[in-house]
């Protein structure tokens, strides 16, 4: 696979732009993620199957509720032994409308990190045969319709800086961004986005460092990880992406191992770290989502 192919939502038509719209209307955000325009540049015919067996389980109250909890599970862990810095316009050297677009941008990556998360594990248990919902309990909750007020309308299309054009001024953070997070080389779009603000990314990248590099970071991940990996276990819709299922619908061993291969690499490694920090600095300007949720 090409994972260097990318369909662009401006670039999307017919069926493919209908697909893309569902993406962002499902998950609540004004984006479509690159793990969505790579596979539907390389195997479109894979995610239009895919997507169907997969989006209803982001329809329910029951995600819902695991949406806000992931939510919670990160800030919380780490307000237990550390606070958070929180940065006004004036603290920063952008106007007032530079920072009400980044708080949107922060805000809509805060929204698809729980539904990512959610997407990968789904996907990588599917593809690999491992089993899903096994543990249903059939709570109402759990098929009843995501409630309509819930992170809708609160992002904005986030915007980002090409790897080769990031200011050299933030080489230096970025270096120990990508050491932290174990990248050879690349940067994840957070930081891409982030880079369009260099006097937000460095200051809170210095006072946040010590927490990302604590024990309080690392529980963290391991609560969310838990709490992923129990959502998995009792989802009321099983995807059918498993390799027979997808031999029914025609698709080759060599196209069912390159997806393999493709959402396990994302359900595992630097992602791990990379999406509990969305939250994080979506608090830092005070575009965090709800944290509690009945």
């Amino acid at each position: 696979m090409d994972t260097s192919k990318q369909l662009y939502e401006q670039e999307a038509t017919g069926w493919k732009r209908g697909l893309y719209d569902d993406i962002k209307h499902t998950f609540r955000a004004p984006i479509v993620n690159w793990i969505f325009r790579t596979v539907m540049a390389n195997h479109p015919d894979f995610l239009r199957y895919a997507w169907g067996q997969l989006q209803p389980t982001f329809r329910t109250r029951g995600f819902a509720r695991f949406s806000v909890a992931y939510r919670a599970t990160v800030l919380s862990t780490i307000e237990n032994t550390a606070e958070i810095p929180t940065y006004r316009y004036a603290d920063l050297d952008v106007s007032p409308a530079e920072y009400r677009e980044l708080r949107g941008q922060l805000a809509s990556f805060d929204i698809v990190a729980p539904r990512l998360a959610v997407l990968f594990e789904l996907a990588d248990r599917a593809l690999h045969d491992r089993p899903i919902g096994t543990e249903f309990e059939g709570e109402r909750a759990t098929t009843a319709p995501f409630p309509d007020w819930l992170d809708r309308d609160r992002g904005r299309s986030p915007t980002m800086i090409d790897a080769g054009a990031v200011p050299e001024t933030l080489s230096d953070t970025l270096e120990t961004i990508r050491d932290f997070h174990g990248l050879d080389d690349g940067l994840p779009s957070i930081y891409r986005c982030l880079a369009q603000w260099p006097s937000l990314l460095e200051p809170m990248w210095d006072d946040l460092e010590p927490t990302m590099r604590s024990d309080a970071f690392s529980d963290a991940c391991e609560r969310v990880e838990d709490a992923i990996d129990g959502f998995a276990d009792t989802v009321p819709y099983t995807p059918r992406l498993d390799p027979a299922s997808l031999r029914v619908q025609g698709f080759d061993d060599e196209t069912i191992d390159e997806l393999g291969e493709l959402f396990r690499s994302f359900n595992r490694g630097p992602i791990e770290t990379v999406l509990p920090t969305l939250p994080i600095y979506a608090a830092t300007v005070d575009a965090v989502g709800e944290r509690s949720f009945q």
